[in-house]
This record gives structure tokens, C-alpha cells and sequence, in this order.
């Protein structure tokens, strides 16, 4: 009993202090992916510069060009932040609406049994967009790649 009982204040302790360090490991995330995402702008306007055989004043127009769109990507963002939380709280409350209803219509055990299928469901997906590269590392392709031709048969 004694062991069972130590065995749960550890695991507890040690959820505990996992859950502290998430805010730190966030922090550490962006910082990471912001340079990630800015050794990936000057990689992408490297190969430009060698496809193209830029100069330097056209490097710095487009380096400019990037800024400015970065700016207006970032403002856009914003202006919009409370539409998106509108949406989500929307989307949210709607959920929450098919939850209730369907808590009507179905016996408890088969609630429950819905529960654990929803859950598994979206368990399932997200470990697809995981093995996909998505959340996260998401990988795009900005570059003057030729698009694939399509086969004829």
C-alpha cells in the first residue's frame, strides 16, 4: 500500500513539474523556429540569386519586397485576430451544442462509448499531421523548382 501510495505522489510531482516547464519550452520553440525561418528566407533568396543571376540592387529590392509583405502579412494577422477568436468561440459553442444534443439522445453507454470514439478519432488525426510534418515544422516550398510535368500514357 505504502509503495502504491509513493508510487502516485511521484507520478504526480513529476506531472506537476513537467507542467511547469511547458511556458519555458514554448518560449525556446519560437525562438528556435524564428531563426529557423529566417536561415530559410536568406537560403531561398541565395538560390534565387544564383538561378537568376541577381545583382545586388535586385537582391535588395526583393529583400525589401519580403519585408514589406512580411509587414503586411503580420498586420493582417492582427487586424483579424478577433474575427478568429470569434470563430473559434462559434465553432466552440456549436460543438458544444452537438454534445448536448447527442447527451440526449443516446443512453449513457453509448455516450460514452461515442466519447471514447470522437477521442480516439482525433488521436488518430493528429498523429497523421504529426507524421506528415504539420504543427510545428511545416514544410513549404518557396523556390523556382520547375513544377512536375504530368505523364501521358
Amino acid at each position: 500500500m505504502k509503495k502504491l501510495v509513493l508510487a502516485i505522489a511521484f507520478i504526480g510531482m513529476g506531472s506537476f513539474a513537467m507542467a511547469q516547464q511547458a511556458p519555458q519550452d514554448k518560449k525556446i520553440n519560437r525562438e528556435e523556429m524564428k531563426q529557423k525561418m529566417q536561415q530559410k528566407e536568406q537560403e531561398r533568396v541565395a538560390e534565387m540569386q544564383k538561378e537568376l543571376n541577381l545583382n545586388q540592387s535586385q537582391i535588395a529590392q526583393i529583400k525589401g519586397l519580403h519585408d514589406k509583405r512580411k509587414a503586411e502579412m503580420k498586420n493582417n494577422f492582427e487586424k483579424n485576430k478577433e474575427q478568429r477568436q470569434a470563430r473559434m468561440e462559434q465553432m466552440k459553442a456549436k460543438r458544444q451544442q452537438m454534445d448536448n444534443d447527442m447527451k440526449k439522445i443516446l443512453s449513457p453507454e453509448q455516450y460514452d462509448k461515442w466519447q471514447a470514439g470522437k477521442k480516439a478519432k482525433m488521436e488518430e488525426r493528429r498523429a497523421m499531421m504529426k507524421e506528415k510534418g504539420f504543427k510545428g515544422d511545416r514544410k513549404m516550398r518557396h523556390g523556382l523548382k520547375p513544377a512536375p510535368q504530368a505523364q501521358v500514357n
